[in-house]
């Protein structure tokens, strides 16, 4: 019987895709960020 591996996920590709620069330098990207600020961090989540 063989053991199935997981998919090993690289770090600095994800961060390249998704992480904040990538995000700022696109329109629909900056769009997203202004609006997950204006909804803001959740205080009562402790």
């Amino acid at each position: 019987m063989t053991t199935h591996y997981p998919k090993r996920k690289s770090n600095v590709k994800r961060r390249r895709k998704l992480g904040f620069l990538a995000r700022m330098k696109t329109k629909s990207g900056r769009k997203l960020l202004n609006r997950r600020r204006r909804i803001g961090r959740s205080t009562n989540s402790i």
